[in-house]
């Protein structure tokens, strides 16, 4: 059974998302960084030390299931979904992307798929910047600048956001710095109780 906390203007769920979004209503964006099913956790740069610097994980082995993405559909006006270049989705001309500036053994950039209307547009934050003065709580987290300028571009004031991949809660974070209200689904219990933290900080 999911466990829910309210913090403010955000709502965090503790639980399997495939569980939690039937229960939910429509927020005004869904903004998410599911696992890619790359298994970015066994991947090494060349050196043989583990990619992330993490203890070894199996929940990006899989990529979410196809029908996934129409249930957040439905949950979401507009879509934003990091790593959309690794699924199946429906048509559309307005890609974001993170350009990392400097060359690296893994990705120079990453892209996000979209459902919203417009030119494609890219944030350009190098690694050393984004992460360098930053203790990441989880192996995939987003810059903070990231999310905020998303948010910022893509919602208006009082917005929802739902982040149903929430892991360390950087969405959340950002949504408390810019006045929009949350909704946070983790399954990780571990993760779920950093981002509670961050999120009432």
């Amino acid at each position: 059974m999911a466990e829910k906390v309210v913090i403010g203007n955000a709502e965090l769920w503790h639980g399997d998302c495939r569980e939690v979004l039937p229960l939910l209503p429509k927020h005004d964006l869904v903004l998410t960084d599911p696992p890619y099913g790359i298994d970015v956790g066994a991947m090494n740069m060349g050196s043989g030390k583990k990619a992330t610097g993490f203890e070894p994980f199996a929940w990006d082995a899989e990529p979410p299931p196809p029908w996934l993405f129409g249930l957040l559909r439905e949950k979401g006006k507009d879509l934003i979904v990091w790593g959309g270049n690794y699924f199946s989705l429906e048509p559309n001309g307005c890609w974001l992307s993170w350009d990392k500036i400097q060359e690296f053994s893994g990705a120079d950039f990453e892209l996000a798929y979209t459902t919203l209307r417009g030119p494609s547009k890219t944030f350009r934050m190098a690694r050393a910047q984004a992460y360098g003065a930053v203790e990441r709580a989880h192996p995939t987290q987003k810059p903070l600048a990231l999310i905020e300028w998303l948010i910022a571009t893509y919602t208006n004031a009082g917005d929802t956001v739902l982040d149903n991949c929430m892991g360390s809660g950087t969405t959340g974070v950002a949504c408390k710095k810019l006045g929009r209200k949350f909704t946070g689904i983790e399954l990780d219990e571990t993760y779920y109780r950093i981002a509670s933290a961050r999120c009432a900080a």
